[in-house]
């Protein structure tokens, strides 16, 4: 069985937080791959599925981000499923909005509810980065990642969620490279339709050409072939 870790924090009131990004894209993978009913369980809530013939286990954990390890460890821990198993969907300030990457391991890059599972489990699981964007400034990190996506997101952000939605039997089949070129392919617009050329323009004081008439069509019906009969008889003189 594959773990499979949307992070976020629970309720409404953050329900659209772009730090909500991993719950966002479990929620709609599980509608995607026609996974079971929500159930709450390892301190989150779970449903349970499969994707390209692998059993797959959706968890979102309802512990808050700062202490999401605890969720994604007592899942892994009775489950016995080890961490190349293990996939966590995670908002990535360090991505221009819209774009994906896939590591397995390394640092946590500041993300708290990365450093609560790499605590209690190690780092060697994979994740799913999902770009966010920065605000410019460190301080206003906080503040930027607890609120909505703005209206300008909806451009991307649908696109996004799908194709990862889409592609996922890729990831979980082990291909990486071939779950990010397919998100990017999914993600891209659509190209603008190239216009018509112009029609050359007429030379100073030329009047446009008329295009040639077609000629009258032969006269025909019953009336003409019987005025053709009367021309044609010939006179007779008495």
């Amino acid at each position: 069985m594959l773990l499979l870790v949307g992070l976020g924090n629970p309720g409404p009131d953050y329900a659209r937080n772009r730090h909500n990004i991993g719950f966002m894209a479990a929620d709609l993978l599980v509608r995607r791959h026609s996974f079971g009913p929500w159930r709450s369980r390892f301190q989150g809530e779970t449903a349970e599925g499969s994707i390209g013939g692998e059993k797959v286990l959706v968890l979102k954990p309802a512990t808050f981000m700062n202490l999401s390890g605890q969720s994604v460890a007592a899942a892994a821990r009775f489950l016995k499923i080890p961490l190349s198993d293990i996939v966590v969907l995670h908002d990535e300030l360090d991505l221009p909005p819209g774009r994906l990457r896939v590591k397995t391991g390394g640092g946590a890059g500041g993300h708290n509810g990365l450093k609560s599972i790499d605590s209690h489990l190690g780092k060697d699981y994979r994740r799913v980065r999902l770009g966010i964007g920065h605000p410019g400034d460190k301080d206003r990190v906080a503040g930027y990642v607890l609120s909505d996506f703005a209206k300008a997101d909806e451009s991307w952000l649908p696109p996004l969620l799908d194709a990862v939605a889409e592609s996922l039997p890729l990831l979980l089949g082990g291909d990486e490279a071939g779950f990010m070129n397919r998100v990017s392919v999914l993600t891209q617009p659509p190209k603008p339709k190239t216009p018509r050329p112009p029609a050359p323009a007429l030379p100073s004081g030329a009047a446009p050409v008329a295009p040639p008439s077609e000629p009258p069509p032969p006269p025909g019906g019953a009336l003409a072939e019987a005025l053709r009969a009367a021309m044609t008889k010939p006179f007779r003189k008495d």
